[in-house]
């Protein structure tokens, strides 16, 4: 019986040590980034830097529902029984007026001539944070409500305009709701007098949107303002640049109320009495678009027409910023 033996070849005796060193390396890196890598992120994220890695390894962001206080808990309650009412029609629509004012209205001889003779058709309500007002017309004479004091850009001047709504509400009658400032007045009685009462009351009441003027803004004047302790009441998707109340569904997305930002400041031009001219207001009268610019560096700017019911039609029916000192001239041109 013979048996045959083969020698081994020499390089098969060598162990593949570097094929050992590398994966001990491997794993000792692979710990120390679980151990060490940032809290904030997944570890898997941290090690492979990739599009879809965020949305893959990271929990799904849970927002747990805030607690409500009890005057909310209050007001949901009241809320749901009031939409389960049957919606009554008025026989008698108006137009609520809500002045938002630290005291007296400098044109308040304006807005009496406004509302002469159609008593019927609006109500007035006067929030006067400072001072108690002194009138000069008697449809503002007891008209204030409970006021407290506004300091600009603060809450509680949402907190004013949340009073002055409640109080309006309170009449089923009032079918729209406009909210005015003291340096704020009419244009169309002033240039035209077939302009009246009845054509800013026909624009109003006549139409099923409302004027709020709002627009995304990319920019950080915009969207650069959200902050996530707006949630959940208020999701990105959902924040605009423009009027403090929202309505996504059944805004025109301009404001009756023109307002000259052209001077790229944190407030707009406010006029003095040498500025107050036919011109002036017949140009503000005749605008038929209105235009929005974005804050961020491309500085988009959009432009849409002013639609009432399928119609183009000029965009605004009230003006500011005007001081006291322009009310002469007004009452003359009215």
């Amino acid at each position: 019986m013979s048996v045959s033996t083969r020698q081994r070849s020499p390089h098969l005796n060598k162990r593949p040590t570097w094929v050992l060193l590398l994966a001990s390396f491997v794993t000792i890196f692979l710990i120390f980034a679980y151990l060490y890598s940032p809290r904030s992120s997944s570890n898997g994220c941290f090690l492979f830097s990739s599009n879809g890695c965020g949305s893959f390894f990271q929990k799904p962001l849970f927002l747990p529902p805030r607690e409500l206080t009890d005057a909310e808990t209050s007001s949901a309650a009241v809320i749901k029984e009031i939409l389960r009412t049957p919606s009554v029609q008025s026989k008698n629509p108006k137009i609520a007026f809500m002045f938002l004012t630290p005291g007296s209205l400098p044109f308040e001889k304006l807005w009496d001539k406004f509302f002469y003779g159609h008593d019927e058709r609006f109500t007035v309500y006067v929030h006067a944070s400072k001072e108690n007002p002194t009138h000069v017309s008697p449809y503002f004479v007891g008209r204030e409500i409970r006021s407290e004091k506004v300091v600009w850009g603060r809450f509680s001047m949402i907190e004013a305009e949340k009073r002055l709504l409640a109080k309006a509400l309170s009449d089923p009658d009032n079918q729209h709701f406009v909210l005015l400032s003291d340096r704020l007045f009419l244009l169309y009685p002033i240039v035209n007098l077939d302009f009246t009462f009845v054509y800013v009351y026909n624009y109003l009441i006549f139409t099923n949107v409302s004027f709020i003027d709002s627009f995304v803004d990319p920019g950080p004047h915009g969207n650069g303002r959200y902050s996530e302790n707006m949630l959940p009441e208020v999701e990105k998707q959902d924040f605009r640049k423009g009027s403090q109340m929202k309505d996504p569904g059944g805004i025109a997305n301009w404001s009756v109320t023109h307002v000259d930002w052209s001077e790229g400041k944190w407030h707009p031009k406010a006029y003095r009495a040498q500025d107050i001219t036919f011109e002036l207001l017949q140009n503000i009268t005749s605008i038929a678009e209105v235009t929005h610019v974005t804050s961020d560096t491309q500085k988009t700017v959009m432009t849409r027409a002013c639609i009432w019911n399928g119609l183009q039609r000029p965009c605004y029916l009230f003006a500011r910023k005007f001081y006291p000192e322009t009310v002469d001239k007004l009452i003359h041109l009215f």
